[in-house]
């Protein structure tokens, strides 16, 4: 014969399930940000690398005396936007500053400016 106590732990761990159920619920949205904060990291790391090889792309260009904007634009992935690629040239080198916009994966928000890095070639005579 079933116990009475046997009925109010079943009840109890029915409830206690639903609690769980709620309080995973509000951790999703913790888990969400914090899923959109690696990506937007992520995405960061990976346009100033291709804002790097951008600005090496230029600056061999530019030491061929062909133009560093076009080689810029070239060099990075199509859904990455070049800002500005201006070479520098000096008594024996070129150098070239790629500038990419970092893209942002928060709608409405595009505040994290552009990634820049700098190459230096020498030039070719």
């Amino acid at each position: 014969m079933p116990s009475r106590r046997t009925g109010l732990s079943s009840g109890r761990k029915a409830r206690d399930r639903g609690q769980v159920a709620i309080e995973y619920l509000g951790f999703i949205p913790i888990l969400i940000l914090v899923t959109l904060a690696a990506v937007q990291l992520g995405l960061i790391a990976y346009t100033a690398e291709q804002a790097g090889t951008a600005a090496r792309a230029g600056a061999r260009s530019a030491s061929l005396r062909q133009g560093a904007q076009p080689a810029c634009s070239d060099a990075v992935s199509s859904g990455l936007r070049v800002v500005g690629c201006p070479a520098s040239f000096g008594s024996e080198t070129v150098t070239v500053t790629a500038s990419i916009h970092i893209p942002s994966v928060i709608p409405g928000y595009d505040g994290f400016g552009n990634a820049s890095k700098t190459a230096t070639m020498p030039l070719d005579h």
